[in-house]
């Protein structure tokens, strides 16, 4: 089943709850991450290993368990 949320600009991105988010590469192309992410102040966190990772999302929506099958 394909995820239907509307992505938000990364400017309203909650704390401290999965996300699914954007990055874009070296060559400008946007990718959505894997992997859920969370907001840890002004960091992003791998919620599946709990470590900190250093990307600059663009876009974000929620995470739903089904992404993760």
């Amino acid at each position: 089943m394909a995820h239907t949320a509307e992505w938000l600009p990364i400017s309203t991105a909650p704390s401290h709850e999965d996300l699914e988010v954007c990055v874009m590469d070296y060559n400008g192309i946007v990718q959505v991450l894997k992997y859920p992410c969370h907001k840890d102040g002004p960091e992003w966190v791998d919620a599946s290993y709990k470590k900190h990772v250093y990307i600059q999302p663009t876009h974000w929506r929620k995470w739903t368990e089904s992404q993760g099958l």
